[in-house]
C-alpha cells in the first residue's frame, strides 16, 4: 500500500507510470472517513500474493493530504465529489475505471472483477 502523501509526483503522473505494466486500486478518503481506508487496507494486507499475482498497486489518498492540483485531477477524470467520505477505483492496465466503489470492497470481490478482464483472463493462459 502506498500513500500519496509520501510521493513528489502528481496522482496523473503516478498513474501514468503505471499504465500498461499494473493495475491500481486508488482510494481516497476524507478524514472523518479514515476507518473506510484502513477497514480496506487491512483486508487487502493478508493478501500480498494475490495482489501480486493480478499486478494490483494499491494507493491511498487521504483527502487533508490532497494538493489542489491532484483533487482537481480527481474531480475532471474520476468524477471525484470531494465531500464523499470514501470511494475507491479500480484502474485496469489500459488506464481506464474498471469498477467504482463507494465503500471497501471485499478482496474475493475485488479479485473476481479483476479475473474477470479480458487482460487478466489472458495472462492466466501464460
Amino acid at each position: 500500500m502506498e500513500s500519496i502523501a509520501n510521493q513528489q509526483k502528481s496522482i496523473k503522473a503516478i498513474l501514468s507510470e503505471k499504465k500498461d505494466h499494473r493495475r491500481v486500486l486508488l482510494l481516497y478518503g476524507r478524514d472523518d472517513a479514515q476507518h473506510y481506508l484502513i477497514e480496506q487496507q487491512e483486508a487487502l494486507n493478508e493478501m500480498k500474493d494475490e495482489l501480486a499475482e493480478r499486478d494490483l498497486d494499491v494507493l491511498v489518498i487521504v483527502a487533508s493530504e490532497l494538493q489542489e492540483p491532484d483533487r482537481q485531477f480527481l474531480m475532471h477524470d474520476y468524477k471525484l465529489v470531494p465531500s464523499e467520505g470514501f470511494i475507491g477505483w479500480l484502474i485496469g492496465k489500459d488506464g481506464g475505471v474498471k469498477q467504482t466503489y463507494h465503500k471497501s470492497v471485499s478482496p474475493k470481490d475485488l479479485f473476481t472483477t479483476i479475473d474477470g478482464m479480458p487482460m487478466r483472463k489472458q495472462e492466466s493462459k501464460h
